[in-house]
This record gives structure tokens, C-alpha cells and sequence, in this order.
């Protein structure tokens, strides 16, 4: 299962972080990458990371400059640092890990499980 966190209702301009656990597996090994489904849109890849950490993370360019992705493969956990958030960020954001190397078209290959919410009010 995946166990996230971190979500929430924010004004414009406010700072979150979501977080993500694995449990009964692991992702070593595995890029992950944070998903997100804002209504009425198709699923996107947010941000992706390498399977240790190292080498160019992925970000979104609407996002770029704004989130952070880290990890922490002991924990089984992923992070995601946001802020200067905006409207349009809001959408249910997931975590998930795919084989290769971090990149746009990532796909998940465990269980989504149920997203954290994020919603951003201007």
C-alpha cells in the first residue's frame, strides 16, 4: 500500500508537502515519480526522481522552479516540496515508481492507492 499525507487547502502563494510511504513493498531500485489528475484532465507526471537519488530530477515546466522532489529509500518514502502554489495546481497528486530512468512519460506500475488532494484557492 501507499500511504500519503501532506495534502491540504491552501491560499495562492502558500507552501505544502506531501509525502508518500510505501508499505509491503519496496521502490528500490524503481524511478518514482509524483502524478498528479486535475479535474477534467488526463494524469500527468509532475516530478520523477532516480531510483538513489542522483543525476537530473524531471519536473513539470509549469512547475519547475517552485517543487522539489527528494526520497528517502530506508524509509521507503518520497517527498514532494511545493510552494508558490497557484490555482491550477490543484488536482489529486499520487506516487508511484516505474523502470528507467526519470522522464514524462513514466507510467505506475504498483497501486495508486487514493492520491493525496491538493487545492489551491486564489
Amino acid at each position: 500500500d501507499l500511504v500519503y499525507s501532506g495534502g491540504g487547502s491552501v491560499q495562492a502563494g502558500g507552501s505544502l508537502r506531501l509525502s508518500c510511504v510505501a508499505s509491503g513493498h519496496t521502490f528500490s531500485g524503481y524511478s518514482m515519480a509524483w502524478f498528479r489528475r486535475a479535474p477534467g484532465k488526463q494524469l500527468e507526471v509532475v516530478a520523477a526522481i532516480s531510483w538513489n537519488g542522483t543525476g537530473r530530477a524531471y519536473y513539470l515546466d509549469s512547475v519547475k522552479d517552485r517543487v522539489t522532489i527528494s526520497r528517502d529509500n530506508a524509509k521507503n518514502s518520497m517527498y514532494l516540496q511545493m510552494k508558490s502554489l497557484k490555482p491550477e495546481d490543484t488536482a489529486v497528486y499520487y506516487c508511484n515508481a516505474d523502470t528507467g530512468p526519470p522522464r514524462p512519460t513514466m507510467v505506475g506500475r504498483f497501486y495508486w492507492g487514493q492520491g493525496t488532494q491538493v487545492t489551491v484557492s486564489s
